[in-house]
């Protein structure tokens, strides 16, 4: 379970008030934000507030096997209790995680999550300022607060929030159990259609313009290093207008190297 390939992700028939659950998390004192552990992963600030653990999790915001444990944050607000009664499966682990404005977290995947018979994760966004963009397979997953959304994050993922203000969501694992199943099948024709980011977009244009300017294309085709190529692109692209990052050109990198390989195995 499941047997079924996953969707990219499925806005949930659930709906929560936001009010108390903004309210709960207003009630949480600064100090108890912790630097998420994956230093490597993102540039800014991304940090969280572990509200339920498995019992054998090595830092509190990290995955575990063990039984879950709820903080006493959890057990004293309301707004938490209720929001897990919805939940007809076994929550792993609950985090609140918040990317600061003008952070950004690289492009992963979270491969723990893509086995058979692994959690499955749950967004329930409480706060997300127009800005943010939080792209799967380089498509924007429209998430607004209150709603939730379950996303499968084994597959390249990456957010950026440009500001003002701090991103924050609820973030559960969940057991793959048939009412979590139905729940995400019930939930798909209620999807938005995704689209690319502003980011990819422009990054979209930008490629147009190479495929047309053969000077273009030759200037980037005399970069031999990886790095070089990835700062001349972007700067080319600002120099036209059209604002994209490293990130974009490298996961346009990885998809060209992917489709290659799989030319070979059909």
């Amino acid at each position: 379970m499941p047997t079924e390939p996953l969707p990219i992700c499925s806005r949930l028939p659930l709906r929560f008030a936001l009010a108390p659950l903004l309210d709960a998390l207003g009630r949480i004192e600064p100090g108890a934000w912790q630097s998420h552990f994956n230093t490597g992963y993102y540039e800014g600030d991304w940090s969280g507030v572990a509200l339920i653990t498995p019992e054998d999790a090595p830092l509190p915001l990290a995955p575990g096997q063990g039984a879950p444990v709820r903080s006493g944050r959890w057990q004293r607000e309301p707004a938490w209790n209720a929001l897990l009664e919805v939940f007809h499966t076994s929550v792993s682990s609950a985090r609140l995680l918040r990317l600061g404005p003008g952070s950004r977290i690289h492009e992963h995947c979270d491969p723990d999550l893509g086995v058979p018979g692994s959690d499955l994760r749950v967004h329930v966004p409480l706060l997300s300022p127009p800005g943010v963009e939080f792209l799967v397979d380089d498509l924007q997953v429209p998430m607004r607060p209150g709603e939730c959304w379950f996303i499968d994050l084994s597959r390249p993922h990456r957010v950026d929030n440009p500001g003002p203000g701090e991103r924050i969501h609820l973030v559960l694992d969940c057991r793959p159990n048939p009412w979590l199943l139905d729940a995400i099948a019930r939930g798909l024709p209620d999807t938005p259609v995704l689209q690319p980011g502003r980011a990819g977009q422009a990054f979209a244009h930008f490629r147009r313009l190479v495929a047309q300017d053969l000077s273009l294309a030759r200037q980037l085709q005399s970069l031999v290093v990886t790095r070089d190529f990835l700062r001349e692109a972007v700067a080319l692209g600002a120099e036209r207008g059209l604002r994209f990052s490293e990130a974009e050109v490298r996961s346009a990198m990885r998809r060209g190297r992917q489709a290659w390989s799989e030319q070979w195995k059909a």
